[in-house]
């Protein structure tokens, strides 16, 4: 291995790792604020490559019978909770976020494809029909749970994740999709040609790095995610309410996810069930940081990323195991250096 061939493979480890880490925080912040290790993150990200691709070649995608029917099953479930608990004032609120705002995206999208729109159009558009699907998903699987035991998040998100695969078979079939790159620029630096794309991916990263930073500490809302995930029954206390909190987590979760699958389209060809590693290189990531710190989160996936690289150029069929196995130390380190205690119970 050559210097130049290093210098190459550790860009492009870094264009890959950015995107990782942008799961990666998506992850550690549903995580912190509801508990749910939310393996289906990857199959949201696949999804907004595969709703990309459909705009791109003219048609509707399934990601809007996708939004509709999480929709209508949501709203069912919410009418079911507030009629147990003898709070139909909210009913009006519960339709507006629940049915209406979901389908006034699908129909917008629906009506913009009917003129042909441009590709910045797209991009909104794919991401608008992808954002309701992770809130959506929570009102419908994790909010009737949510005092449940982390291990039984984890297995109901597990399941979710392979309801997710089969439902992307039926909505977008099982060929691969590759979309047009995002910006045709490319520069040289150190004699190594760098493609717009890579540099897109990178700035994308750190810019919405930047933002969920101010986000967290300059804003209301943000602080309210940063106290939920501290300490759950104190933020009650304070009136904050950790389900809306958990719907924000999600929202924002479901935002990065969407990003994450338009960064890597380009680049990778990706299937209905390619979420999945995407997803699972996140979570080696994310492990860096104890799924506490998203600046742990973010360098843990940039390194999976250089060592997918570099573990792809030795032995293109091993890099999977490679990457993988970087989780057994992980593991024996984050056990050695953290403190154990008993899972608390909340009431």
């Amino acid at each position: 291995m050559t210097s130049d061939i290093a210098a190459i493979l550790a860009i492009d480890g870094i264009a890959t790792g950015a995107v990782y880490a942008l799961v990666a925080i998506g992850t550690v912040l549903i995580f912190t604020v509801t508990r749910v290790i939310f393996i289906p993150f990857g199959d949201i990200a696949a999804f907004t490559a595969l709703t990309l691709a459909a705009l791109d070649a003219k048609r509707f995608p399934g990601t809007g019978a996708l939004v509709v029917i999480l929709a209508c099953l949501a709203t069912v479930i919410e009418i079911i909770s507030l009629l147990r608990n003898g709070e139909l004032r909210l009913l009006p609120r519960a339709l507006l976020f629940y049915l209406v705002l979901p389908l006034a995206v699908v129909g917008a999208a629906w009506l913009a494809m009917r003129v042909d729109p441009p590709l910045a159009i797209r991009l909104v558009l794919a991401l608008m029909l992808i954002t309701p699907i992770a809130p959506l998903l929570d009102r419908i699987v994790f909010r009737p749970i949510a005092d449940g035991t982390v291990l039984l998040l984890l297995t109901v998100s597990v399941a979710l994740h392979f309801a997710l695969v089969g439902l992307g078979l039926l909505f977008f079939g099982p060929e691969g999709v590759r979309t047009e790159p995002l910006t045709s620029l490319s520069t040289e630096f150190a004699g190594v040609l760098i493609s717009g794309q890579t540099m897109l991916i990178v700035i994308a990263a750190l810019v919405f790095s930047g933002l969920l930073y101010l986000f967290f500490d300059f804003t209301l809302v943000g602080k309210s995610l940063r106290a939920t995930a501290v300490n759950r029954t104190g933020s009650r206390l304070m009136g904050i309410r950790p389900a809306r909190a958990g719907t924000i987590a999600y929202l924002l979760g479901s935002l990065m996810a969407g990003v994450s699958g338009i960064l890597i389209a380009p680049v990778n060809t990706v299937f209905y069930d390619s979420g999945f590693l995407i997803g699972l290189k996140a979570f080696v990531g994310a492990i860096v940081g104890g799924m506490t710190s998203y600046p742990g989160a973010a360098i843990g996936a940039v390194g999976v990323g250089i060592l997918e690289s570099f573990a792809s150029f030795e032995s293109s069929a091993l890099k999977d195991v490679i990457v993988f196995s970087l989780l057994i130390p992980i593991l024996i380190w984050r056990s050695l250096a953290s403190l154990h205690s008993e899972e608390e119970i909340e009431e």
